[in-house]
């Protein structure tokens, strides 16, 4: 494999979530090692510490998306320091927070391939769609909606963090992992054509069969793969220290497979590693599984 320039960036927030602790998830990757241990396997790795942005409000709107004007300011915040690890010419590796701040990171990643000429292509590795709108979300946390924000549907704070055009095309999109999906965003699934993995069809394929028709045309050198990692994809018996578990998750050893076959295409270009809750973990167990599983996307040097 080759060496990695990796740069760490925390944005320890959980503005866009329904439960608080997401917000301590990365000081808890780095007090598991992560760092010391993409460095031990011979990676260049640079640690820029953790974003500032606003407290979470103590009061949520009464009507559409909770806490919208902090989750546009932690965003902002991450587009444009994202923005920057890429023209620095280094893999950005985005330690959350909660999964709204994905909006941030792959605007700015969408803009760096137009700029670069190069093909992206996001994999959401979720338990969720992530894909309500204000006018489907049941609940108003923005952690439900980032995929639609990058696609054009949702709050024009979010989605003009891209600038122009939307972040995403549906086509450059790949949902693995989905089992708790709420209705309005079963719709939207299906209008927008989302290419999607559900848990049920990852299982009858297996996770190697399931990742060659994800990896599908995607080359090391002409494409760009984004690879958006909400540890609830998992099973909760292996990852409990998350906000929103969903039972029936993906197992170790099918999770540890796909890390390698995203390793081994040679076209991850960038991360996210979102929604570690502390507060609901197990002696760490989560934290230190996470280490693992970026450890063999990385591989060795």
């Amino acid at each position: 494999m080759a060496l990695w320039h990796l740069t760490l960036l925390g944005a320890p927030t959980d503005a866009g979530a329904g439960v608080a602790g997401a917000h301590l998830g990365p000081d808890a990757l780095r007090g598991a090692g992560l760092a010391r241990a993409l460095r031990g396997q011979g990676h260049d790795v640079q640690d820029l510490g953790n974003l500032a942005g606003p407290p979470t409000p103590a009061h949520e709107a009464r009507h559409g998306p909770h806490h919208l004007a902090c989750v546009s300011a932690w965003n902002q915040a991450v587009h444009d320091a994202v923005a920057s690890i890429l023209a620095a010419q280094r893999v950005p590796v985005l330690l959350g927070g909660d999964h709204s701040l994905a909006v941030g990171s792959i605007s700015a990643v969408a803009r760096h391939c137009r700029q670069a000429g190069k093909a992206l292509c996001v994999l959401w590795l979720d338990a969720h769609a992530d894909a309500n709108t204000p006018a489907t979300s049941p609940s108003g946390n923005l952690h439900g909606m980032p995929v639609a924000c990058l696609l054009g549907d949702g709050p024009a704070a979010l989605t003009a963090l891209a600038g122009g055009p939307p972040a995403l095309q549906p086509a450059q999109l790949r949902l693995v992992g989905l089992r708790s999906v709420d209705a309005g965003e079963q719709c939207y699934l299906r209008q927008r054509g989302l290419p999607v993995w559900r848990m049920p069809e990852v299982r009858a394929l297996g996770m190697a069969q399931t990742m060659a028709q994800v990896l599908r045309g995607i080359q090391a050198g002409t494409h760009h793969l984004h690879v958006s990692l909400d540890l609830d994809c998992m099973d909760p018996a292996l990852a409990p220290g998350v906000s929103t578990p969903a039972p029936g998750g993906i197992g170790h050893h099918a999770m540890q497979q796909c890390m390698d076959l995203l390793a081994a295409s040679g076209a991850v270009g960038s991360v996210d590693l979102v929604e570690l809750n502390p507060l609901r973990d197990r002696q760490g167990q989560t934290a230190q599984l996470a280490v693992d599983l970026l450890q063999r996307l990385a591989g060795s040097a």
